[in-house]
């Protein structure tokens, strides 16, 4: 059975940590598990000019690519890692010659998958319309705007859409790849893979468990102010009668500005910033679910969980097992 996997590497100065999805695809399916398949994968690194070429990705380092796009065409899953900043925010576009060989690549029938915003290079290429796809948090608005057609996702940690698989930033990376191979070889073979990484075979929970929903940088100075305070004192009943009456708005004006500033209804804010001080709590202490339901305003453990569960996507007990800081708690 062939499982080849071509890497199609974007021209551009990439940040420093894009260079862990690389080494992610070339740690799963670059490297040999004879004791667990063999076959395993064969992993090609393909650049845009012809081969072979050692491509500059930045802050002094450099990529050996010993392949052209011509390899994407006969691969049988396609990976893109991610792109430059400036293709994303579209300051440069991609080179015409890459998107058109992914979409080759995908009429010939292989597999395209997308790591963080190397799905802009699917999105670019056509790939992805009318589907729903994953992205980074951070970038999830910049793909929506850029790409009106497509469904972004940015609450999941990777979808699968059959023939189009995409992942959020960075470590979900290892989740997508586990997941491939999961899908090519069986469970019981990606999991001793991920027990060789050293890492869970499947995470529980989506990116909601990552999501800053800390007090906005610049809101109006009068709201700031009165959102700063409400921070502050969490652990008291709040209502937005009350702090419209702090900011001396209206209810109804505070609950405009308010909206406008953080793109939230004032109950939906306070609900975030009292998820935020129980995580923070999670982190940082060794309180037991009750007293930190009374610290962030939830009330009880059982209102805890349920928002928990609803908002983050996994339970106190385990978002505190994955973000404990022990020497922090006390």
């Amino acid at each position: 059975m062939s499982r080849t996997v071509a890497m199609a590497i974007a021209p551009g100065a990439l940040h420093p940590w894009d260079l862990y999805e690389l080494g992610v695809v070339a740690s799963i399916f670059g490297t040999p598990q004879p004791d667990l398949a063999d076959p395993w994968y064969e992993l090609k690194v393909c650049s845009v000019d012809a081969q072979p070429q050692t491509q500059p990705i930045g802050f002094g380092a450099f990529l050996r690519a010993e392949h052209g796009l011509d390899d994407l065409l006969t691969a049988d899953t396609v990976i893109v890692p991610s792109v430059a900043a400036e293709c994303v925010t579209a300051e440069r576009e991609l080179p015409p010659e890459l998107l058109d060989a992914l979409a080759a690549a995908h009429s010939g029938g292989a597999r395209m998958v997308g790591l963080c915003d190397g799905t802009f290079a699917l999105a670019a290429a056509g790939l992805v319309e009318g589907r729903r796809v994953a992205a980074h948090w951070v970038h999830a608005e910049t793909l929506a705007k850029r790409f009106p057609g497509i469904e972004v996702d940015d609450s999941v940690l990777y979808v699968d859409d059959g023939d189009v698989l995409t992942s959020a930033g960075m470590t979900a990376a290892v989740d997508l790849c586990l997941h491939l191979v999961r899908r090519d070889l069986g469970a019981a073979v990606a999991n001793q893979l991920a027990r060789r990484m050293v890492i869970p075979p499947h995470r529980s929970g989506g990116q909601a468990q990552y999501v800053d929903r800390t007090v906005p940088t610049h809101p109006a100075d009068d709201l700031g102010v009165v959102l700063q305070w409400a921070v502050e004192h969490l652990d008291e009943p709040l209502t937005v009668e009350a702090l419209a009456a702090r900011a001396n708005m209206s209810p109804r004006t505070f609950h405009r500005r308010l909206h406008r500033s953080t793109g939230a209804t004032p109950m939906q804010w306070l609900l975030n910033q009292r998820l935020a001080h129980a995580q923070s709590l999670l982190e940082t202490t060794d309180f037991n679910i009750e007293r930190i339901s009374r610290l962030s305003g939830l009330g009880t453990a059982t209102n805890l969980r349920r928002h928990f569960a609803s908002v983050i996507g996994v339970t106190p007990a385990e978002y505190r097992r994955t973000f404990a800081r022990p020497a922090s708690m006390g």
